[in-house]
Parts: structure tokens; C-alpha cells; sequence
């Protein structure tokens, strides 16, 4: 079997690096300082940029096509404004910051079914 990697799995190593660091400072730090529901939120950015991420490594493994492209852009525009929209809401307790996390949402589930159609390509070239 030959694999290509492509620079995502760098960019996805990078953002399981930061999801790690971001949940061990959540973890320790902060939770004497957040409120209960702050903190579950902030887990909540931290969990879903963790999943991300490893997309992000899997998204390095497969050869590039528009497809794959867009999952990883997709990848990096939800875990901005889904993951650190939750961030910066959990610490700083602005609620309206939550409005802009559906679009996050949206962000990760166009990746998903970016990768969907990347696989289908692979599996059933034309």
C-alpha cells in the first residue's frame, strides 16, 4: 500500500498538540475558577477539537483532491469558531459568544461529508 502524506497530518498533530495542552490547563487550572457549566463547555471544545484533529491526521494520509482539501479547511474553520467560541465563552462567560458556534457545527459536519465524497472517489475512480 502506498502512502501519501500531505501537510494536513502536520496540521492535525499540531491541533491534537493544542487540544491536549488546552484540556490539561482546563483540567488543572481553571477548575477551581470556572463554574460548573463553564467548565463542561470548555470540555466540550476541547472534546470535539481532539476528534477533529485526528481527522485532520487521517485527512494527511489520503492523496490530495478538492475533496480532501475542503475537509481540512473545513476542519480548521470549525475548530476556530466551534472550539474556540466555547473557549472564549467558558472564560470569559459572554453568552452571546454561543451564536457563533453552530457555524463551527456546520464547519465540521461539511468536513465530514467532504470526506465522504473523497472516500467514494477513491473507492470508485471515473
Amino acid at each position: 500500500m502506498n502512502i501519501t502524506v500531505n501537510p494536513w497530518l502536520s496540521v492535525g498533530a499540531i491541533s491534537g498538540f493544542v487540544s491536549v495542552a488546552t484540556g490539561a490547563f482546563g483540567a488543572h487550572a481553571l477548575k477551581q475558577r470556572l463554574a460548573p457549566d463553564l467548565q463542561a463547555i470548555f470540555e466540550v471544545g476541547v472534546r470535539y477539537q481532539m476528534y477533529h484533529a485526528l481527522l485532520l491526521c487521517v485527512i494527511g494520509l489520503l492523496p490530495l483532491s478538492s475533496p480532501v482539501r475542503w475537509a481540512a479547511l473545513l476542519c480548521v474553520a470549525g475548530t476556530v469558531l466551534f472550539s474556540g467560541s466555547l473557549y472564549v465563552l467558558a472564560l470569559s462567560g459572554v453568552r452571546w459568544l454561543g451564536a457563533i458556534t453552530p457555524f463551527g457545527g456546520l464547519c465540521f459536519l461539511g468536513a465530514w461529508v467532504a470526506i465522504a465524497v473523497a472516500g467514494y472517489r477513491l473507492a470508485y475512480p471515473q
